[in-house]
């Protein structure tokens, strides 16, 4: 075989031209084998494991298989023990006719690795069909005045055998005038020739009838017979003659029917009757009169069917000239048809592999061969692919090709391939086959589960019910199948403290996230945790997500005061100046809420006192103080009842009750409540060593007081200008009108300042008390320190 390439960077094209097909590698040859036709099915050939020196295994994993051409399988591998056998009852002259050698061309295909071996199995014809003529009468004018020698060639029998067991010999019935002569045709069909060995005399003999034998080789020989009637006619001189012994025509296949072949003529110098000559085919074979006609009286030869030069290349038939006395002549048309480029090619699919395994090396898709029964260029293909595909052409021996990857294939960017081979001859015009194959490529698991987020932030609010949906992750998979089906799972927590178990589960087909139990904001308000995404492929592929769970706060926790205290037995009481001007800071109110945000923003508000409009409470801060002057009137003890409230929906609050005493100054004994005269009472005939006891505790702890607050008045009054006018002197300015903020730590967000000093020009020495104030920025650092120190703050009973 020898093969051409031309490389176009349009498009890869591989031509072949099939020139001498015995040139194929010896390496790629097996064979030839034979048989006898008409053997039974299932009869033994060879065994083609010894014949390509593999074992029974080696042709089972290699997957040998045979290739027949044509739709019927005449042979069958059985791969198991290497066997060839016959697949169907095998008829010689079915399959080839007259051809011979009867030879069945066939392909020994090995798919791993690929692998072709070209193969025949030659039929051997036995003597089945006797000879028979295809006239059951002939019929002979021969004239009385024929001199001895003349022959008159006779219609040949017809057997479907060949070779020996063919027509071999003609005989005829014993008589005194003729005997009959075996003659060869170029064609190699054998016909008898009457040769007359005796003058005729019409007066003693006017017809003979005689019985012509045909038999054929075989053994033992088959025979068919027919009738030979000779009328002896009166004296005709002369025989046709045609201008030519042999007519060679050229006519192309694709004639049209009806087209004149050629006009043979011949001349007879008789005159009258025997002058006048009508033309026939001597002997035609049957495909032959069938493809042929000829007008007896002029001579033209025309087509009946359109002729075809891939079943027959060529027709030899005899024409005879007879004139009316009955002498003929004949002569020989030789037709030979001239091929054109009517056949397209053929593509045949011997292998196909589909889906094919995405990530792999070069792989054989599939094995196909390319056939174009027409001759020279007409018969010279071109095979191609489309040029933007990842496959490949390659030659293989004689008229195969395999198609192969041209690199690994990747599904998740194609899936499904549509290849379509276009095989392309060289004749004039140019005809083309095309084969579409679909190929579709398998998935290998080579993606990981992918989420649609890197991490995802989920809220819940506190107090929520178990089993709560609280969000879902979501992950994809490019994959396929059971490659591209996802599993969810909770990962091990970092901290091993988290109770993850018991805070939130997932889904592990949809990736939905649930709460377990009732979160609680004071307790946690935030935690994390690891979700993974795994796929069912083999081995598994997973990928990871974080979560972060934020818990919001529900308004859960009612505010708590911290002061004053009310769980003491006794309860606090503020003293009150009378000479207090409106707007004095009796005493302030300190509560803190667990929850946060606007849940937490506290609000004050005064229910009840015992004389409305005496007191205010300041609703930002908690701060209790006069309203307007204090006179001699107003009651020396009262009672007020203060809502604290938060700011959530529903807001919650707490109650908190102040008592507060009149006194004209710091001097003035204390007076207790009623509750605790009640209790003095109770308490009269006590031991009076404790009285004494508590009198001189009570003594030393008001010294102790009163120099602390001598010494911190003057040094107050020592910064102010005010101090030389004998009095101190207090800012006033204005306070921010919206809530305040109180963290659960219960510290205030403003720092307060109370100064006290001594009133000048008087001899008591009292003390007086005087209006708070907002600090400026240098004074706030220092009303930190004081909330920072606790026991200062204590020294104070803050």
């Amino acid at each position: 075989m020898e093969i051409g390439w031309i490389n176009s960077w349009r498009q890869r094209q591989v031509l072949v031209f099939f020139v001498l097909l015995s040139m194929s590698g010896a390496s790629a040859e097996l064979g030839p084998y034979s048989v006898v036709e008409e053997t039974e099915r299932g009869s033994f050939v060879t065994n083609l494991g010894k014949d390509l020196g593999l074992g029974l295994t080696e042709m089972f994993t290699r997957a040998a298989r045979i290739i027949s051409q044509g739709s019927k399988e005449h042979l069958q591998l059985k791969v198991q023990t290497g066997d060839l056998l016959i697949n169907e009852k095998l008829d010689r002259e079915e399959l080839c006719g007259q051809t011979e050698p009867c030879l069945l061309h066939f392909q020994v295909l090995m798919e791993k690795p690929l692998e072709i071996f070209q193969a025949e199995l030659r039929v051997k014809d036995i003597n089945d069909h006797s000879p028979v003529f295809t006239e059951r009468e002939m019929i002979l004018k021969i004239p009385e005045n024929s001199p001895p020698g003349i022959s008159f060639p006779l219609s040949n029998a017809l057997d479907l055998d060949v070779g020996s067991n063919n027509v071999q010999n003609y005989k005829i019935s014993p008589n005194s005038h003729f005997r009959v002569l075996t003659r060869n045709r170029n064609d190699g069909r054998k016909y008898p020739e009457l040769v007359l060995d005796k003058e005729l005399d019409r007066e003693e003999e006017q017809e003979i009838s005689l019985t012509l034998t045909a038999l054929d080789g075989g053994s033992p020989p088959r025979y068919g017979t027919v009738q030979v009637h000779i009328e002896v006619v009166d004296s005709n001189d002369n025989a046709p003659e045609f201008e030519q012994s042999l007519y060679k025509v050229h006519i192309p296949e694709n004639s049209p029917v009806g087209s004149l072949v050629v006009t043979v003529s011949a001349s007879d110098v008789d005159s009258g009757v025997y002058g006048k000559i009508s033309y026939t085919f001597f002997q035609p074979s049957e495909d032959t009169s069938k493809t042929l006609e000829v007008n007896p009286m002029t001579g033209e030869i025309r087509l009946r069917k359109q002729v075809d030069f891939e079943t027959v290349l060529s027709y030899e038939v005899d024409i005879k000239a007879t004139d009316g006395g009955g002498l003929s002549g004949k002569c020989t048309l030789l037709l030979q048809i001239v091929d054109v480029n009517d056949n397209p090619p053929e593509v045949t699919i011997s292998a196909l592999t589909s889906p094919i395994p995405e990530n792999s090396p070069e792989i054989m898709v599939a094995v196909f061969s390319v056939s174009d029964p027409d001759s020279g260029d007409n018969g010279k293909t071109i095979s191609s692919i489309q040029d933007d595909l990842p496959f490949l052409l390659k030659p293989s021996v004689k008229n195969f090709y395999s198609l192969v990857t041209r690199r690994a294939l990747d599904r998740e960017e194609r899936a499904e391939y549509n290849i379509t081979i276009t095989v392309t001859d060289m004749g004039t015009p140019r005809l083309k086959t095309q084969h579409n194959i679909t190929v579709l490529v398998s998935d290998v698991n080579d993606n990981a589960p992918a989420f649609t987020q890197a991490s995802y932030t989920l809220r819940v609010r506190e107090n929520n019910s178990p089993a709560l949906h609280i969000g879902t992750v979501s992950a994809t998979d490019t994959d396929a199948g059971a490659n591209a089906q996802v599993t969810y799972s909770l990962l091990p927590p970092a901290d091993p403290h988290v109770p993850l178990a018991s805070l939130v589960s997932i889904n592990a087909d949809n990736g939905h996230l649930f709460a377990l139990r009732s979160l609680d904001y004071e307790a946690l308000r935030a935690f994390e945790f690891r979700v993974g995404a795994a796929d069912r492929g083999s081995p598994p592929l997973s990928s990871q997500a974080l979560v972060r769970v934020l818990v919001e706060d529900d308004n859960d926790n009612a505010p708590f005061v911290l002061y004053p205290l009310q769980n003491t037995s006794a309860p606090c009481t503020e003293l009150l100046p009378r000479a207090a001007e409106p707007g004095y800071l009796v005493t302030k109110v300190v509560a803190v809420d667990g929850d946060a945000g606007q849940n937490a923003w506290l609000s004050y508000q005064l229910l009840k006192a015992t004389e409305p409009g005496l007191f205010g409470v300041w609703a930002h801060n908690g701060e209790v103080r006069t309203a307007r002057p204090l006179s001699e009137r107003d009651a020396a003890r009262h009672r007020l009842l203060v809502l604290v409230k938060d700011n959530g929906q529903p807001p919650l609050s707490a109650s908190v009750t102040l008592h507060v005493l009149l006194v004209d100054g710091f001097s003035q004994p204390h007076l207790p409540p009623p509750e605790a005269e009640a209790e003095a009472a109770a308490a009269a005939p006590a031991d009076a060593l404790t009285v004494y006891l508590v009198v001189a505790l009570a003594s030393v702890s008001s010294l102790f007081l009163f120099s602390v607050l001598v010494f911190v008045a003057v040094r107050l009054c020592g910064r102010g200008g005010a101090a030389r006018a004998g009095r101190c002197s207090v800012p006033e300015g204005p306070f921010p009108g919206h809530l305040v903020d109180v963290s659960g730590t219960g510290t205030l967000s403003h720092s307060y300042q109370y100064q006290v000093c001594l009133t000048g020009g008087t001899g008591t020495s009292e003390f007086k008390f005087l209006k708070p104030t907002i600090p400026s920025l240098e004074s706030q650092s220092t009303g930190r320190e004081i909330e920072e120190n606790p026991s200062f703050r204590n020294s104070f009973g803050i």
